[in-house]
Formats: C-alpha cells, structure tokens, sequence
C-alpha cells in the first residue's frame, strides 16, 4: 500500500477543504485542519495542553480507503462534521451550559467515535457537573473515566486527558492508581501546565496521607506557578495534616492574597484558615475569615459550614 500513499493524501486533503469550506457549522480550527491534512491537527480548544489529533493518519486512512478498498475509518464529512460539533461543546462548556456541550459530545463522538479530543472534552464536561455537585445524579465519575480512558487510547500523548484521568482516579479514592498516572506527567517536559500535573499528584498524596510526598509534590506545583491558588490551599492542609501550624496558616494566607478574582472567593481556604487561627488561639482573627467566607454566599457546602461554625463563636 506504499505506492498509494501520496495520492491517498492529496484525496485526503483536497476532500477535508472542501467539506470544511461548504459546512458553516465549521469553526476557524477546524478549516484550519482541513487546510493541511499532513500535520497533526490543533483542533481543541480545551484544557491547557490543547487537544491534538493525529490528522495525517486520519486522512491516510480515509483517502487510502477510499482509492484501495481498505478498511473504512470516518469519512471526511464525518471528520469535519465532528470537529465542528467538538467545538460548539467546548463553547458551550465554556460559558456554562455543560448539558448542551456534552450533547454535542455525543455527537461529535457519533460522527467519529475516534475524536480524542471530544472525548476527552467529555470527561472534562463530566467533571464539571461533580463540581457542582458531587452528590447529584448528574456527577458520574465511571462515565468520565470511561471518556479519558477513551482518549488516551486514541492518542496515548494526550497529556490533558491523562491529567483528567488522574484527577478522576482521586475523586474516586483510587489514590494509587492515581499516583500512577500522574507521576510521569510531572516528568513530562512538553506537558505545558506542570503546576496541574504536580498539584494533582501532591492531592493524591494527600488523600493517601503521604504528607511528606504531598508536601514536597505541592511546593513544587506553587514554585512553577506562584499564583496556582488551589495548590497553595491543598500545601496548607499538607501542613495542618503534619502538625506545622505556622507552614499551614501561611499557605492558606497565600492562596487568598492574590490579585486572581477566583483566589480571592476560594471559600475552602478562609474556612481551613480560621480553623488554624482558632487552634492558635486566634479567635477573633478565626471569626473575621469565617465571616468572608459565608458572605461569599451560603448556597456552597463551604458557605453552609462556615455559617455553621459561626455559631459557635457567638
């Protein structure tokens, strides 16, 4: 099938560019991959480490297919068709509307079931809605698993999607495992968001109650990303959990005194810091966090706890 393969491509090419060009539910991105066939295509915009599809093979299989009979992949239509549903749920997913983009993950995956990216936007969609809350029906971890699970499967270099997976595997309390997938993403220097990779893993050390590994795992999330607000706050329970008190109140203090809006409102923080202010006998100290942090609003579990423990220092 050698001999093929030139024309194969040049099919491959001319036949993306002109689906992507006559579809005008396809994005900028995805004109962009049609554009050339024989890179590898950027044609994810979620995450920090930007999803990316093997397009060269993608269209070697669908021109070569088509011209020799062999086995059928997605065709171009199909391709450019998922492309653009992947992007209308990353759009979706960004302005908050997590059922309508994981709709068009299903979509996107229907069209071509081997989108890395759009499965790995749908575990990130999943995510979200434990975010919001983790009790809900709605909150389904196996099926975000099964989604990164997918994604690295199609593209083993997925770094985002092995970084979903290991954040998965935590909030399913499979902290080994966790540990596992993470670790080489911490050593992985093409990864571009090293403070998620080493933060994530320093969480799972956390939760395993290796404090020593957690600790030495989060300062090196907040050295490469002094702003990286949840490590901060993930480092001062680390230290609470050892017993240093002075580390723990000055990690959580760092993870609120920050020009970053979403820092400033980390109501877990101000709520682990009046815990230490109170075991150091700083109560009135202790009430003025508890009292910011209710004020961010009571809807949250955070909110609602600190609200509760307010009462006692009545």
């Amino acid at each position: 099938m050698t001999e093929g393969r030139q024309p194969a491509r040049d099919f491959a090419k001319r036949g993306m560019r002109s689906i992507a060009a006559l579809l005008p539910g396809v994005s900028q991105r995805a004109r962009r991959y049609a554009g050339d066939a024989g890179d590898a295509g950027d044609v994810g915009d979620v995450g920090h480490d930007r999803a990316r599809v093997p397009a060269l093979a993608a269209a070697l299989a669908v021109g070569m297919g088509a011209l020799l009979g062999c086995e059928h992949v997605a065709t171009q239509q199909e391709e450019a068709r998922s492309v653009a549903e992947q992007d209308l749920g990353a759009d979706a997913r960004q302005n908050g509307r997590l059922r309508e983009a994981f709709f068009h993950v299903q979509r996107a995956l229907k069209f071509n079931p081997d989108n890395a990216a759009a499965a790995y936007l749908g575990s990130v969609v999943l995510l979200q809605f434990c975010a919001l809350d983790e009790h809900s029906s709605d909150c389904r971890f196996h099926e975000a698993e099964v989604m990164a699970r997918k994604a690295l499967e199609l593209d083993p270099e997925h770094r985002d999607a092995r970084n979903s997976l290991g954040v998965i595997l935590v909030h399913e309390q499979r902290f080994d495992e966790a540990i596992t997938v993470l670790k080489p993403l911490t050593e992985d220097l093409v990864y571009r968001s090293p403070e998620a990779a080493w933060g994530n893993l320093g969480w799972a050390y956390l939760e395993r109650g290796s404090m020593g590994e957690a600790i030495d795992a989060l300062n090196r999330a907040v050295a490469v990303q002094p702003l990286f607000c949840v490590g901060q706050y993930r480092l001062g329970l680390a230290y609470e959990k050892k017993g240093d008190l002075p580390l723990a109140r000055e990690a959580f203090t760092k993870a609120v005194d920050t020009d970053v809006p979403q820092c400033k409102r980390l109501q877990d923080a101000y709520s682990a810091r009046a815990r230490v202010l109170a075991r150091q006998g700083l109560r009135d100290e202790a009430r003025a966090d508890l009292e910011r942090c209710r004020d961010m609003g009571v809807q949250t579990l955070a909110g609602q706890k600190c609200a509760s423990q307010l009462q006692t220092y009545q």
